[in-house]
């Protein structure tokens, strides 16, 4: 395990999975959706749930800030995820049938962080772009020289060696 401590953890020995799926609801408290907020650069995060479902093998209100007028947009993140835990030397071997749909992780010590796991997926469902409703880009049409600056560097050189 890391010295860090994440926001939102929520540890599962694995000492608690066996051959049935272990279930668990988790839910950010107000001070780790704080916390995740600065995290990830959000100007809130109204809730953070998630229904976990471990197996051993042999969505969400936000508000982000808008790319262009950095007016409050709220949205919402629903996503499904699939993690493979194992030793971390089995990370090059082959992890099964459902490879495309899985992300592996390796094991740190006898504990999965499923808060911590929730966190990092939520990172990467995140809009790239928030981008208000209302918000609109007013660009100037830049038209650029088709002449190659190596042509005017001649025109310079002419001149001086005149």
């Amino acid at each position: 395990m890391t010295d860090i401590m994440p926001e939102f953890s929520r540890l599962v020995p694995l000492t608690r999975l066996g051959s049935a799926p272990f279930a668990q609801h988790i839910e950010a408290t107000p001070s780790e959706r704080e916390k995740l907020s600065r995290r990830f650069d959000l100007l809130a995060l109204d809730r953070l749930n998630a229904a976990v479902e471990l197996r051993r093998q042999g969505g969400q209100v936000i508000v982000l800030s808008c790319v262009i007028t950095l007016e409050p947009v709220a949205g919402s993140v629903s996503d499904r995820f699939t993690l493979v835990y194992g030793p971390a030397e089995g990370e090059h071997q082959e992890i099964g049938w459902q490879q495309e749909e899985a992300a592996f992780e390796p094991l740190n010590g006898d504990v999965i962080d499923i808060g911590e796991a929730v966190a990092q997926e939520l990172s990467l469902s995140l809009p790239v772009f928030p981008r208000h409703p209302d918000a609109t880009i007013d660009a100037e049409i830049v038209v650029e020289s088709t002449e190659s600056p190596f042509i005017a560097l001649a025109h310079l050189m002419r001149r001086t060696e005149c």
